[in-house]
């Protein structure tokens, strides 16, 4: 495991996240314990209904149960909210990677106005208005509360979300029976004949890449994805390749959320077609079925299942 994994998986266990007692931050606290506040805090969005934990549910791996989740007056968002589990490093944030750092992520639902909907500039003022938080910002960036140490202070937090104890990782680091027989053959499958690994890689199982899986065919399904962040033609369709770790906990999936189950997700990859059969520049990798029997599927699902996190229950599954 990379030094920088361990590092922040000890800096969250020292901030001792609190998900369901509330929170009780002491003085002087920490910049992810600031973070973790605001996180949790109604008081950034515009009438003060929702928090960023309204759509990252701590227990569903920081993702959403929602296909698209619900901004102040109940209105959708335009894409599923992704888990924010194990995003320390990754070099581009949002489906559709128009944030290149975790503090410009944390600003976009804040002011997105079917989300949040709080421009930056009140979002300050409401923190320099309560005497808690103007106490914290001084103590921790000896300065009142900013847009700057704001973004600071929440992805301070997400920083803290690293994840590293799932059945996976104790079989890698030696323990021959952490994995089931049929997780160990969904192993085999996910790095050979599924070929998930030619996307999915990397110890988060990302390659922070953009593919086109081919939900994109510009009639039903009209989400361009990339393109819209950078007007590019050529992105047309692609999409940021999610990391894997806790993926049993954060359906539905894909950007639209329109696969409800990891069963619906490997049927999709096994014979694209079946599904969507007019995808625009789907990749090549996805042009010939993969001809997975039902028993293989079920062990590939067995395997993605064995990514999650012990801190997250599945118990809902």
């Amino acid at each position: 495991m990379k030094l920088r994994k361990m590092i922040f998986i000890l800096l969250g266990m020292l901030c001792a996240v609190t998900i369901v007692a509330g929170f009780n931050i002491t003085d002087p606290p920490t910049k992810a314990q600031l973070g973790e506040k605001l996180f949790f805090d109604p008081l950034l969005s515009k009438d003060r209904s929702i928090s960023c934990a309204s759509c990252h549910i701590p227990q569903f791996g920081f993702a959403d149960t929602l296909a698209f989740s619900n901004g102040i007056h109940h209105t959708p968002t335009k894409r599923n909210t992704p888990g924010i589990t194990n995003l320390s490093g990754r070099p581009n944030f949002f489906w559709d990677g128009r944030a290149a750092s975790l503090e410009d992520q944390a600003l976009q639902p804040i002011i997105n106005p079917d989300e949040m909907g709080l421009p930056i500039e009140e979002a300050v003022q409401r923190l320099n208005d309560d005497e808690s938080y103007r106490r914290y910002f001084q103590q921790l960036f000896n300065s009142p509360p900013t847009s700057k140490n704001l973004l600071q202070a929440i992805a301070a937090f997400e920083r803290t979300l690293e994840t590293a104890n799932s059945p996976y990782d104790r079989y890698i680091a030696g323990d021959d029976n952490a994995l089931t027989p049929s997780a160990i053959r969904g192993r085999l499958l996910f790095i050979g004949k599924a070929n998930c690994n030619n996307c999915h890689s990397g110890e988060d199982f990302t390659a922070d890449r953009f593919k086109n899986i081919g939900l994109y065919n510009g009639t039903t399904l009209t989400d361009a994805g990339r393109f819209e962040a950078t007007k590019d033609s050529s992105h047309r369709g692609f999409f940021k390749v999610p990391g894997l770790r806790n993926v049993a906990v954060t359906a539905p999936y894909m950007h639209n959320g329109m696969f409800k189950t990891l069963k619906e997700v490997i049927a999709y990859y096994n014979e694209p077609n079946n599904i969507v059969h007019d995808g625009i520049n789907r990749d090549l990798s996805l042009s010939k079925p993969l001809n997975l029997s039902k028993e293989e599927m079920e062990d590939l699902e067995a395997f993605l299942v064995a990514l999650t996190d012990d801190r997250f229950k599945l118990s809902h599954h």
